[in-house]
Formats: C-alpha cells, structure tokens, sequence
C-alpha cells in the first residue's frame, strides 16, 4: 500500500518536471559552490575549482597549527616581507597578483587579523599590514574587548541585548579555549555557503511532489470509492502519511549526499577539526563547536525544516483538498521572512529567529547572534529551532490523519 502511494507520486508528469527542473538547479549549485575556491599560480594568473583548491590547500598546509603568538608573529613578518617586494608596489596588475599569490598560504589567518583589529562591526582588509608583531599578541583579547566595546554601543549592542544577554555573550567569548588550531577549510566554507540554497531547493521539490498525496482523490473523483474500501479511514491514511515521509526523507538525504560528495570530494574536507571562528564567516560566533560539527548541525536541521514543510504541506494538502495551496503556502513561509529582515526593530527580529525558514539556513543561525530567554535562563536560538520543529514535524503527522481519516466526500 505504501508502495504504491510512492509510485502515484513519482509518476505525476508535475513530480517528473519538479524533479528534472529540481536536478538542473542542483547541478547549476554544486557549479558555483566549486567555483567558490580560486588559486593565483607564480605567473599571477588566476584558477578555479577542484585544481584551484588543490594547489591552494598545499600553500595552506604550510601554514596550518595552532594560532599561537610565535605563529601570528610569523604571519605578520612574512606579510610585511611580500608588502615590501617589488611586485607588490608596482602598478602592474600582472604583478601585483603575483605579490597576492604569495600570501594565500597565510590568508586566512591574515582575514583573522584584519577582523580582530577591526572594529566588532567593522572590516578593513589592510588592517594586517599595518600591525606589529607586538600588537599580535593580543590577538584574542581584542577579540572579546571589541565585543564588550559594541555591546555598549548606541545603535550597536547596547540596545539589542539585554544585560543578561551581554553578559551571556561575554562569558561565552571568555570560556573559549586559546589558542585556536588552524588549516584550510576551503571545502566547508564553499559547502557552508551554498548549503541554504540546496535545502531551500529540495523543499521547493517536496512541495510540489507531496503537495497533492490527498487532494489527489479529490481531484480524480475517487475520494468515494477510496474513503468506502475497508482500509480507506485506515491503513491507507497511514500508507499515505508514510509515503510523504518517505519521498521527504529520499529527497532530502539523496540530494545532500550527492551535494556533500561533490563539492567536499572536489574541493576537500580538511579542517573538520577547527573550531568555527577560524573561518571568515564565523569569526563572531560565539558558539563553540567544530568546523565538523557545525556541518552536522546544518545537515540535522535541514532534514528537521524539510520534514516540518513536508508534513505542513500535507496537512494543508489533507485540509483543504488543493494541491495548489498545499504547494504554495510552505514558499510563502520560506519567502516572506526576507522581507522583513533588517527592519531594525528587536521584537520582530526575535520572531524572525525562530521562523522555519531558519531551519534551512543554520550557517547563519550559528552565525548570528539571536538569543531568548526561557524561565530566566537565556537560551540560544541553536537547540530551541532543532527541538521545537522536531517536536512540530512530529505533532503535525496525527493531525493529518485525524483530518484526512474523518474526512466527508462530497464528490
């Protein structure tokens, strides 16, 4: 029974075309994701992709250990030496791509500086060339001092966060272990970037394949027949609640693994071990994880946000007989929040945070810097997404059948 549900899916010409439409845009995806490493070879010609990351992560092994002072200081005095070559102050572009050849090593940790250095909201990319191999030392002091700096700020921190937040997010910049461990993460960070538009891509796909699992009978005048079999009230509606499951699960999992394999297996999966702050992108965060668990952590909660717009799909889809609304209404929910980002306003940023929409873009929960607080304790926005859905996407499966199983046919 549940076997055939899966086959009525799949053989809808709208699933076929969802499916052919969802397969391009994933190919067009793992291309740009692959195209996010570049390489300048010793001529000052500039590469991309599964080539480009290879060279780049032999210049960066050379680098890689842990960001002690001695390793900063060396970073600085190799920076000043490359600043100081012909190559560098000439006007030639050809050249001067040759003098930025020679820093992508040490590049990374390079942006590390410039951000520490750099005001909490600020970014300056020559900050590095300008600093002492002295100042290096307070490399992480710096860190958290420009924190507290902005958490005092008008119109910075000051009146985002409540004090018992500033204080949560203090303690957590102080509790973090030093000094870092650093290597190339280049694979991740592509994998990171684009990840959102994958999992935003596979729910687009469920929603339009699980959008008519019952309004189907409805549409082909069999809701009678189908409600008057003996298992019609049933096992059917089990079958068809389990079938969307399923398509949920196949979609999301088949589509990741094939995205993960390519774009990590292209472009390498060093640096699992890092903690977050060592990329660009998570120099803020004030979670402590790995870069290999952050990866989890995205995977995870993009099976929670597909599965809870899988099962809403269906409830609306068992609710009220249209596929059509069945399949629009988790876009809408996906789309909508992006209109009312940066609006400024704490209270709504606080709801925003916990839309599911956030459940398919976990880089940037982790990123940010959305707190809550519950019974007095504060709480990050992290652990409330992934149980909240969890419990969610669950609850919503006997809703479902309740509504579909108690269902009046009127043909």
């Amino acid at each position: 029974m549940v076997f055939y549900e899966i086959k009525k899916i799949f053989s809808k010409s709208s699933s076929k075309a969802a499916l052919v439409f969802g397969g391009f845009m994933l190919c067009l995806t793992i291309y740009f994701a692959i195209g996010e490493v570049s390489y300048v070879d010793t001529e000052g010609e500039g590469t991309k992709g599964i080539v480009a990351a290879r060279s780049l992560e032999k210049e960066k092994e050379k680098w890689k250990g842990e960001l002690n002072v001695e390793h900063l200081q060396q970073v600085i005095r190799e920076n000043h030496r490359v600043n100081q070559t012909p190559q560098a102050q000439s006007e030639n572009v050809r050249e001067n791509n040759q003098a930025f050849g020679w820093k992508q090593g040490f590049s990374d940790i390079r942006e590390l500086l410039n951000k520490a250095f750099a005001g909490f909201q600020e970014y300056d990319y020559f900050r590095a060339d300008s600093l002492t191999e002295e100042e290096v030392a307070q490399f992480y002091e710096k860190r958290t001092k420009s924190l507290k700096v902005w958490l005092e700020e008008e119109g910075g921190g000051a009146e985002q966060f409540t004090t018992a937040e500033k204080d949560f997010l203090i303690r957590q910049y102080e509790r973090m272990a030093t000094p870092w461990y650093y290597e190339s993460s280049d694979g991740f960070e592509a994998w990171f970037t684009w990840s959102p538009t994958v999992c935003m891509l596979v729910v687009l796909m469920i929603g339009f394949l699980v959008s008519g699992i019952f309004s189907g009978e409805k549409r082909y005048h069999a809701a009678s027949v189908y409600f008057a079999s003996y298992h019609g009230r049933k096992k059917a509606v089990l079958a068809k609640i389990e079938a969307g499951i399923f398509t949920v699960t196949l979609l999301y999992w088949g589509t990741m693994l094939l995205y993960s394999g390519i774009v990590l297996g292209g472009l390498g999966v060093q640096g699992s071990q890092c903690l977050i702050q060592t990329q660009f992108g998570n120099w803020k965060s004030f979670y402590e994880m790995t870069i290999g668990q952050e990866f989890l952590c995205i995977l995870l909660g993009g099976y929670i946000g597909c599965l809870f717009f899988g099962s809403l799909t269906m409830l609306i889809s068992a609710w009220s007989n249209s596929g059509t609304a069945a399949a629009v209404v988790p876009f809408i929910l996906i789309l909508a929040p992006s209109f009312l980002v940066g609006t400024q306003i704490h209270f709504l940023d606080k709801i925003l945070g916990l839309l599911p929409d956030q459940m398919l873009q976990m880089e940037g929960v982790i990123s940010g810097f959305s707190l809550y607080s519950i019974g007095g304790t504060i709480v990050e926005a992290l652990p409330i997404l992934l149980i909240f859905y969890s419990a969610l996407s669950v609850g919503l499966l006997p809703a479902i059948y309740r509504i579909y199983r108690t269902k009046e046919v009127r043909e």
